[in-house]
């Protein structure tokens, strides 16, 4: 029996600043009874908590205020977009007024190297900085209080520490008529930073854009037909059956099956199909397309919150808030940060103080290391680029499941393709058959019996070319994994299968009518057709005849396929399938024939993936349940949005469009995307090993040093951004066809 999922829990949390905000909100949670595991997410500002079994909300809550922070149960996408835009609001007036308060501060200093020398009264940088200190900037102290009532420090302790000693300096050096004054420093510093944390607030919105425009998509509203009425009601209200009236150019309000009307859809925003796609009676929908030129009559299928756009929302949702293995080591640096940049201070006050320098010198300096130092930029590092990649992906129909997922598609070296529904349509037709001792209208007619009620593509195939109102019934129909079907028709017992089916039951040549459907069978399959045989189990055993079916390859799969070649991924090929049909899909793909592997049973599929990863970085791409296995056994697994449940559970991506040349754009978004961490992670770790020295050794004053400090958060977060920028290389041509195999 399957393990139920254990319970999970998000939570808003409030008042984060840097890295170590973070780590101390997550050992927070960690220390709540029944808690399992916590990611809290520094760029989204969400904790995501699994729990051992339920526990109340307020429980959880209460931990993070005791560690001094705000938390809440995230609302609903409004209200949530309102809370942000009224706190990006409120930074910003914080912002513009630390700014106009402290550049008739810092005006002097900028006007010195042109020769003008002003100087602002003591008593008006006094009047100035005050407010700037202690009221725009209270949000530093009330933090760093919390911090240090909690026995951490954080980027708000170092602000704190490093303004408050350049204010008190200052107010020193104006009671003993001496000396000269830091107000400027004190208050350009905090203005800095708020604009630092404006900047980069905006920024973080922009990496969540992706995620806001999947919850944009979301009606609220539907039209329920009832006794030829229409009732405008919440979708909430909604159940399975309920029939929904999608007007023109209305987005779909539900999962459904369309019982009525001819319309297109635009998928684009949940699938990344570019073109509106044809509904008619029968055709499925999806919640959040946007219904064409016709009226619809759509039953519901799935409610709305199991809807395939909620779906994808928690998808995208887990994948941004979930932490990449490279972060947990970053934060492991970021809990001894701030206590060594205090230490490293408080060396550098004593340093230059016995040195010979002056007490106003020795803490100056002492304050440009505290101010440099603030750990925002390595914070914002992963996180940032995460969000923005897993976000732009999305966009493009690419659903990365966690960030763990991401990081191990970027070390891709090997891609195994399964064949049927994942390189080819999946839809074979029957091409041939011939019979033994009995008509080919009989053989159809048996092969339909034991097929009817069956899905499986090759059952389909048989379907269609029969006529289903005179079909007999079957009995006792057994299936044969990996081999084909037993059931008794017309009293006798029937077996429609492979050749391993055929090599069960010792039937030799001489038996298979002096060798004629042998000669055809190594014909059809020399073409690369596959092969069903018919067999007649009792009263008297025998071969009544063989079909042989054909598949057509999926659009884009000889391009998929070019495309990985060509940035030297090797591909391999993994089927159930005959070796003749296995050939000549890999020949028409440029696949080598070393990589090849047919036959291959569903339960050893995983093994030749096994096999492949002892010397390889395995991606597994397929889209049946007989995938799952080795979906689950690769490196990272790949699922067709396509195919089934089972394996998108399996899987780590999924694409959303059935087309193999979108492989190869999740592996490249998936590769740059964590390039853009290790470049954020570089200039954040750089930065702090030049600027930290230099503070340290009077070469930069507390005024640049809070600009540099500002800078490097934003430029972190910026350069995550670029990932927005990203095109997949493949260019799709939905009106190109397949080729018959």
């Amino acid at each position: 029996m399957p393990v139920p999922a254990s319970p999970t829990l998000d939570l808003a949390i409030d008042g984060m600043t840097c890295a170590s905000c973070s780590g101390r909100v997550e050992r927070a949670l960690r220390k709540v009874a029944g808690v399992d595991a916590v990611s809290v997410n520094l760029a989204s500002e969400r904790a995501h908590i699994q729990l051992q079994h339920p526990l109340p909300a307020a429980t959880l809550i209460a931990a993070v205020v005791k560690a001094g922070y705000g938390a809440s149960v995230p609302r609903d996408g409004t209200a949530e977009r309102q809370r942000q835009l009224r706190h990006l609001h409120h930074e910003r007036w914080a912002m513009l007024l630390a700014v106009l308060l402290a550049l008739p501060l810092v005006l002097p200093m900028l006007l010195q190297p042109f020769g003008v020398h002003l100087m602002l009264p003591a008593w008006a940088q006094f009047a100035l900085a005050t407010p700037v200190q202690f009221i725009l900037g209270a949000r530093f102290y009330v933090a760093a209080f919390k911090a240090v009532r909690a026995g951490a420090g954080n980027m708000d302790l170092l602000v704190a520490l490093g303004t408050s000693a350049g204010y008190g300096l200052s107010l020193y050096q104006w009671a003993q008529g001496t000396g000269h004054l830091y107000f400027e420093a004190s208050a350009v510093v905090i203005a800095l930073v708020l604009v630092g944390k404006y900047m980069e607030s905006h920024a973080k919105r922009r990496t969540a854009h992706a995620l806001r425009a999947l919850q944009a998509l979301r009606p609220e509203r539907a039209l329920r037909w009832v006794d030829g009425q229409e009732q405008d009601v919440a979708v909430e209200a909604l159940q399975l059956g309920d029939l929904v009236v999608i007007k023109p150019g209305a987005r779909f309000a539900v999962d459904g099956e369309v019982c009525e009307g001819r319309s297109h859809a635009d998928e684009a925003l949940i699938s990344g199909e570019s073109l509106p796609v044809s509904k008619q009676p029968g055709d499925k929908v999806t919640a959040g397309a946007i219904n064409g030129e016709g009226q619809l009559l759509v039953r519901t299928t799935a409610l709305a919150g199991e809807s395939v756009l909620a779906q994808i929302i928690r998808l995208v949702e887990d994948a941004q808030s979930a932490k990449a293995p490279i972060q947990q080591r970053v934060d492991k640096v970021s809990e001894v940060f701030v206590p060594v940049v205090l230490v490293l201070a408080v060396l550098t006050l004593g340093g230059w103080w016995l040195a010979g320098a002056s007490v106003e010198a020795a803490i100056v300096h002492a304050v440009s290391v505290l101010v440099i130092a603030c750990p925002c930029a390595l914070g914002l590092a992963t996180p940032a680029a995460i969000m923005a990649g897993t976000g732009v992906a999305a966009r493009h129909g690419i659903l990365i499941k966690d960030a763990d997922a991401l990081e191990r598609a970027s070390t891709v070296d090997c891609v195994v393709f399964d064949k049927t529904g994942t390189l080819t349509a999946g839809q074979p037709q029957l091409l041939h058959m011939v019979g033994a001792d009995c008509s080919e209208q009989q053989l159809l007619r048996d092969a339909g019996a034991l097929q009817r009620g069956s899905e499986h593509p090759l059952a389909r195939a048989v379907l269609a070319r029969c006529d289903l109102a005179t079909l007999p019934a079957a009995e006792a129909s057994q299936a044969l994994p990996g081999r084909g079907i037993r059931g008794v028709v017309d009293g006798r017992e029937l077996l429609l299968g492979n050749q391993r089916l055929l090599d069960a039951q010792r039937l030799d040549a001489q038996q298979l009518s002096a060798g004629v459907l042998q000669a055809s069978a190594q014909e059809w399959e020399a073409q690369g057709c596959t092969l069903a045989w018919l067999i007649e189990a009792s009263p008297a055993q025998r071969v009544l005849g063989l079909l042989a079916f054909g598949d057509t390859l999926k659009p884009g799969a000889a391009a998929g396929v070019s495309e990985l070649a060509t940035r030297g991924l090797p591909v391999h090929l993994l089927t159930g399938d005959n070796e003749g049909s296995a050939r000549r899909v890999a020949e028409a793909l440029g696949i080598a024939a070393d990589r090849v592997h047919a036959q291959v049973m569903p339960a050893d599929k995983a093994r030749v993936v096994d096999a492949l990863r002892q010397s390889h970085q395995v991606a597994m791409v397929g889209d049946g349940i007989n995938d799952a296995p080795a979906l689950a056994s690769a490196d990272i697994g790949i699922a067709m949005g396509s195919g089934t449940d089972v394996a998108i559970q399996a899987a780590g991506i999924t694409l959303m469009r059935s087309d193999p040349q979108w492989v190869a754009a999740a592996l490249d978004i998936s590769r740059r995307t964590c390039g853009k961490i290790r470049q954020n992670l570089f200039w954040a770790f750089i930065y702090n090993l030049i600027g930290v020295p230099l503070a340290a050794f009077g070469v930069l004053n507390p005024v640049l040093a809070g600009a540099a400090m500002a800078l490097s958060s934003v430029s972190v977060v910026s350069n995550a951004l670029l990932l927005n920028t990203w095109v997949p290389a493949v260019q799709r041509d939905d009106q190109k066809g397949g080729n018959t195999l």
